[in-house]
């Protein structure tokens, strides 16, 4: 019963299988669908892309092999703290000071690039869009040659430039996470004419999950009919002709057969595709599944996840009728505890009873066998009183 307990929560929790969701572009090369989470809502959007957001990068000028470097480099991310980066013995070199820009902290990712010709300080700014824009000074810095450190911007930092259901929106970066609810996009490049993006109900995993709840049904259904025989030794099964799997039984049917009477609505299983066969046992029919939920999808999520709908009420059946709590079959199994436990204090009082009586009998056997052994004594003594009595038996005469 706790697998078609799981299995109906899966369709009931909001978060569960109505709610994930799926999508796609009408062009992936430009714009690509990410992610959408339960909390995106399904429907179709326009998006145009004007500008992709760019990265601050700036190259310095060739120091030769061997070089080394002195003086100070000043550098500033956006609007934040200018910070000034004094190089010594340990640093001197152009690798060194690209250790020492990326240990300071200041935003800014550093690395040497290197050819025939020398090597040249790159450096990217670790906050994408117009606001990580870099401002590096290295009028500070001269080679043991006397050469000055110059930089060149390779690309200036800036925002995405996009149009999303006729609105213009900007975006730091390429990853767009905020623009829609749950939905993540990313943008690939700019587009000549509007690209579909599309979030769509995820109507496999629904259907994946009806087919593990009917298979969770027929398989507590198979298990409820086999405790109405015997065992493979001939013994009973252990609620055979019990009212309880009665219970459990009737109270399944009925709330298969529940309708919710919503006009308009999905109202009973038969509308979902699932019908209960002459054995008892569900059939799913993807078929109309997949034809309910494209044309009253809203409606069959109700169906599960409204209170007093076919869901929640099917849901408090099994908790009524669990292992667990106030269920029908915790409470049995309470009554067999306590039965139990009555039969095995009859025993031990049994037992002790009988114990009782085996010293009690084996006392009286004892003296018995006690007075048995006498009684050839007492004949002797008798014999010869007799005898002293009546001359008979005398061995002397």
């Amino acid at each position: 019963m706790s697998s078609l307990s799981t299995a109906l929560a899966t369709l009931t929790s909001f978060d569960g299988a109505f709610s994930q969701k799926d999508g796609a572009t009408s062009d992936s090369s430009t714009v690509a669908l990410t992610n959408a989470t339960v909390d995106a809502i399904a429907g179709t959007h326009t998006l145009t892309v004007q500008q992709m957001a760019t990265t601050s990068q700036q190259h310095s000028s060739i120091v030769a092999a061997g070089a080394t470097l002195s003086g100070s480099i000043t550098l500033q991310v956006g609007s934040g703290t200018s910070q000034t980066i004094t190089l010594d013995s340990t640093d001197s070199s152009i690798s060194g000071l690209a250790n020492a820009i990326n240990q300071a902290g200041v935003g800014v990712d550093a690395t040497v690039i290197t050819d025939s010709s020398g090597s040249r300080l790159s450096l990217t700014s670790a906050t994408s869009g117009a606001a990580g824009e870099m401002s590096v000074d290295t009028s500070g810095i001269t080679d043991s040659s006397g050469n000055t450190l110059s930089m060149t911007e390779t690309q200036a930092g800036g925002d995405a430039a996009y149009t999303l259901d006729g609105i213009d929106l900007t975006s730091a970066t390429n990853s767009i996470s905020t623009a829609l609810p749950g939905v993540t996009f990313q943008l690939l490049g700019t587009t000549n004419s509007a690209v579909t993006m599309q979030i769509a109900n995820d109507t496999s995993t629904i259907a994946s999950a009806l087919s593990t709840f009917v298979s969770a049904y027929n398989t507590l259904a198979t298990a409820l009919a086999g405790q109405e025989t015997n065992d493979s030794t001939g013994a009973a099964e252990p609620l055979f002709g019990d009212q309880t799997l009665s219970l459990i039984q009737s109270q399944l049917a009925t709330s298969l057969a529940f309708m919710t009477g919503n006009s308009g609505a999905t109202s009973n299983l038969a509308q979902l595709g699932i019908s209960v066969g002459t054995t008892g046992q569900l059939s799913l029919d993807t078929t109309a599944l997949s034809t309910a939920l494209s044309s009253n999808f809203q409606g069959v999520a109700n169906f599960f996840q409204n209170a007093g709908d076919f869901g929640q009420n099917l849901t408090t059946v099994l908790n009524g009728l669990g292992n667990t709590g106030q269920g029908a079959l915790a409470l049995r199994a309470a009554q067999n505890t306590t039965q139990e436990a009555t039969l095995a204090d009859d025993k031990t009082a049994l037992e002790a009873r009988l114990t009782t009586y085996q010293t009690n009998l084996t006392t009286e056997l004892n003296t018995a066998n006690q007075v048995l052994q006498g009684i050839p004594s007492q004949l002797d003594e008798m014999k010869e009183i007799y005898a002293a009595i009546t001359g008979y038996g005398d061995s002397s005469s």
